[in-house]
């Protein structure tokens, strides 16, 4: 599913046009990518928690060639879903 299908979706369920629920959409995934840069953890009750997780630097492995690289450490956004969604998609 695509942003394009979400909007789709809530349009057709809400009666409100495609140009205002992008927009809504949009600004909605504006303000979880701020909060992130801001190292702030979001939590959106029965989805889930988005948050910045820092990773140490390690050595990996060129697959092609085997030599051995250095990976500098740095930051992942990870998602844990909530329970509500752990039940439903099980």
């Amino acid at each position: 599913m695509t942003k394009k299908d979400i909007i789709l979706k809530v349009s057709d369920d809400t009666n409100l046009k495609q140009t205002d629920v992008k927009r809504v959409v949009q600004k909605t995934l504006d303000c979880i990518i701020e909060a992130l840069v801001r190292g702030e953890k979001i939590e959106l009750r029965n989805f889930g928690v988005f948050k910045i997780k820092q990773r140490k630097s390690r050595t990996g492995r060129n697959p092609r060639t085997g030599d051995v690289v250095p990976v500098p450490p740095r930051k992942v956004v990870v998602f844990k879903p909530g329970l509500d969604m752990k039940k439903k998609v099980k």
